[in-house]
């Protein structure tokens, strides 16, 4: 039985990595559904994988921080929104509690 090496493109090595990263999934079930062997996976992270670490709150500047407190700030108002719109909608929908 003669191996057969396969060519992959880097677009193809670039999103299998992006996939390994952020999908939370295990690797070597990513590998299983790309059909590939997850030692491959690893070293195509250290080639085409992130870069720079994400930052700490600690080299994080100023206005960094300043843009992620609004960010988040904002989102959790509108997690308290629909919070609130949800209670209203259990007590005009659900049952009648007596």
């Amino acid at each position: 039985m003669s191996r057969q090496n396969r060519k992959y493109t880097t677009e193809f090595k670039q999103e299998a990595v992006r996939l390994m990263e952020t999908s939370g999934k295990p690797v070597v079930q990513i590998a299983r559904d790309l059909g590939l062997n997850d030692n491959l996976l690893y070293k195509w992270r250290q080639e085409y994988g992130r870069r720079e670490p994400a930052k700490t709150v600690d080299e994080m500047n100023a206005v960094e921080l300043a843009a992620e407190l609004k960010r988040l700030r904002r989102e959790n108002e509108v997690l308290r929104q629909e919070r609130d719109i949800l209670k209203k909608a259990i007590s005009i929908l659900g049952p009648e509690r007596e």
